[in-house]
């Protein structure tokens, strides 16, 4: 019960100071602009963000243009995920494989997305296809090289036990490889789920598909500061909703792990 109670008040003392760190950040925002350090042009008082996002908040095209990112960035998300774990899986658990994939993949891995848009238009226009090419490729290298650690972590001893009792592929895949690899697993899903939603908003602002990209970029164009900060603070705060989701999924698949229950019992 005490050490219960003592985790509660860290976890009050943790969400304070967050709340803390974050009305102080906006008093120096509204600040800026009230002294004139930088024009109000370019940096809008928060006020005037505050009062446009209440405004968007009521307007049902704005929900459907948030709709629209969400969209591509769950089904982009989806299917890197179900490539990178298959895929990854194959790869991880052959050596050979493994090797010579090697050099492919660090030459692939590390080309930018963003460097694919003009392909990606070539192949399918101003469609949201488009678009999911982008998100797919940067999100599969998340997962695929966390996956192909995770696999390849499996410790020797416990695989030779393994097959020494008779364990068949399924039961070592189950018993052995998937309890290695899920926290290499949650990891890169996490980070992926993080850079999907990056690719989601670039790719809206590149190529025009609807959602809150095009609205960022119609904004800088008409030259609408507060429109412009207004859908940003709700693209940061979508990637903060992502984070504390994935985390919370994280936490809890993983609550066996020694990794969390060293977090818990700090």
């Amino acid at each position: 019960m005490r050490v219960s109670s003592t985790r509660r008040l860290r976890t009050l003392r943790k969400g304070l100071l967050g709340v803390v760190g974050l009305a102080g950040f906006l008093v120096v925002w509204q600040l800026i602009p009230t002294f004139d350090l930088i024009n109000p042009q370019y940096l809008p008082y928060v006020t005037d963000v505050a009062a446009r996002l209440a405004e968007e908040s009521r307007d049902l095209a704005f929900w459907r243009r948030l709709g629209a990112t969400m969209t591509s960035w769950g089904i982009g998300l989806a299917v890197a995920t179900f490539a990178a774990l298959v895929l990854g899986t194959i790869v991880g658990l052959v050596p050979v494989l493994r090797r010579a994939t090697h050099t492919t993949v660090e030459f692939l891995r590390p080309i930018p997305s963003v460097a694919l848009i003009p392909l990606a238009v070539l192949m399918f226009g101003i469609q949201r296809e488009a678009a999911l090419v982008i998100i797919i490729y940067a999100s599969f290298w998340q997962v695929f090289v966390q996956v192909i650690y995770g696999v390849a972590d499996v410790d020797s001893v416990a695989r030779d036990t393994a097959r020494s009792f008779g364990l068949t592929h399924r039961e070592r895949l189950s018993h052995l490889v998937l309890p290695t690899a899920l926290p290499y697993v949650m990891t890169g899903l996490r980070l992926a789920a993080a850079v999907a939603l990056i690719l989601a908003i670039t790719a809206e602002m590149v190529i025009g598909n609807p959602g809150l990209g095009s609205l960022i970029e119609l904004s800088r164009s008409a030259g609408d500061s507060v429109g412009l900060y207004a859908f940003v603070v709700v693209t940061g705060l979508l990637g903060l909703l992502v984070n504390l989701v994935f985390r919370f999924i994280e936490r809890r698949s993983l609550s066996w792990h020694q990794s969390i229950r060293g977090e818990e019992a700090r």
